[in-house]
């Protein structure tokens, strides 16, 4: 426990025609399992116009707060239970990525993802002669290993949990912009349900969970099972009386809450429901499964999606007014119209800025700026408690949320 160190096509490269191929890989994927899709039949290639060139690199939007970022990763043991994905793994192993403000900058930039990692994603698309570490180049914003900024027990902690077979990484946008805010995050890879995982000690993993045979809704129950457990041992392991973060003295262990997209946002709720530390939870796009029985959720939540896929009355938005019937507490139903199901994640950032067409009316920079903005309000709102006007109703600085009332069938 030290710090320092899908089943089809994903991410882009940095050369033309392969940048372009990998991209539409990643975001054909990001439609085609039932977490993914909640319509189940959006699955249309995304369109590309010629890339530019390989000298424009590939980045991720700057963060909005006046902080520098740090990044670090975690590995981390849990020897209390066995895998639930590989039988002969006695002890569930994790790689957490953590992202804070930083007293200043550094001199080296984060990795967005490994080589290795980068390899993987685009071999399991099946894609020839693509140069493999692509991925591992995106500019990222933090830098490594930096001197945390913070007050002992000040940061409140936000944790992100990405899409079925999605790596942690992918959640970087939202991560360094929290983090830039004052916030510690901590971005945590579900091993065996990530295309490709490295540890320190150059294992690398891979989804074992997607080769079960059949995805059922008892498969998608235990993937939010699986969550919520991981959810709760970085937790002990990040505010427990032997921390494993060297900086866990500044985390404020009365303000934690968790945000996911895809099954990530999905097992929010059932991570919610096993854990009374996480105080409030956001679902983003994220097709939900009765994953813990409870009656009812006192805490806040947010669902923030597209519109259509899950909008009041749709067939796909029926596992969200389940919940939203078992929500007593603070609630919103945010939906982004002209956003598509990797609209909210790095994905469609990178994908624009290549001229691919992920189906989406709505620019991927403009997505992104929406999403943190709800994101980063819904969090300061029950994490900091400041007044935040964006959630009381339709803002005009962002006409493109509608506010809905699942039990009157509109939005507004």
């Amino acid at each position: 426990m030290r710090t320092k160190p899908w089943r089809r096509r994903l991410l882009l490269t940095a050369t033309a025609l392969t940048v372009i191929a990998t991209v539409a890989a990643l975001t054909s994927v990001a439609f085609a399992n039932p977490t993914n899709t909640p319509s189940g039949n959006d699955s249309s290639t995304p369109a590309a116009r010629a890339y530019a060139g390989p000298s424009a690199a590939l980045y991720l939007p700057r963060p909005t707060g006046r902080h520098p970022v740090g990044a670090t990763a975690l590995y981390l043991k849990d020897t209390s239970r066995p895998d639930p994905w590989v039988a002969e793994a006695n002890a569930r192993e994790l790689m957490v990525s953590l992202w804070y403000p930083a007293r200043f900058a550094g001199k080296r930039r984060a990795l967005y993802m490994t080589a290795t990692e980068s390899e993987l994603l685009l071999k399991d698309g099946g894609i020839a002669g693509v140069p493999y570490d692509a991925l591992s180049k995106v500019r990222t914003n933090a830098f490594t290993d930096v001197v945390p900024a913070g007050r002992p027990r000040a940061l409140p902690l936000v944790v992100l949990s990405p899409g079925f077979t999605k790596p942690r990484s992918t959640l970087t946008a939202w991560a360094e912009d929290l983090a830039s805010h004052g916030y510690l995050v901590a971005g945590i890879e579900h091993t065996y349900e990530s295309v490709a995982t490295t540890f320190p000690d150059g294992r690398v993993t891979t989804c074992a969970a997607c080769e079960l045979p059949d995805r059922t809704e008892e498969f998608w129950k235990e993937v939010g099972r699986v969550r919520a457990a991981d959810v709760s041992f970085v937790l002990d392991e990040l505010t427990g009386s032997r921390p494993a973060w060297q900086g866990a003295s500044l985390i404020d262990p009365s303000r934690i809450a968790m945000a996911g997209h895809s099954a990530g946002g999905a097992s929010a709720l059932a991570a919610m429901a096993a854990d009374t530390r996480l105080r409030a939870g956001i679902d983003i796009d994220g097709l939900t499964h009765d994953s813990v029985p409870y009656t009812e959720l006192s805490r806040p939540f947010l669902f923030l999606g597209r519109q259509g896929n899950f909008s009041p009355g749709m067939p796909s938005a029926v596992s969200w007014e389940r919940d939203w019937a078992r929500l007593t507490g603070w609630k919103r139903w945010l939906l982004v119209a002209g956003a598509q199901h990797a609209s909210f994640t790095d994905v469609a950032l990178l994908a624009e800025q290549v001229g691919l067409d992920i189906g989406a009316d709505l620019p991927a920079n403009r997505a992104m700026e929406i999403t943190r903005a709800y994101v980063r309000a819904f969090f300061d709102l029950h994490l900091r408690n400041p007044h935040q006007s964006i959630l009381n109703g339709p803002s005009p600085r962002y006409p493109e949320v509608t506010f809905c009332a699942p039990e009157a069938r509109i939005c507004r």
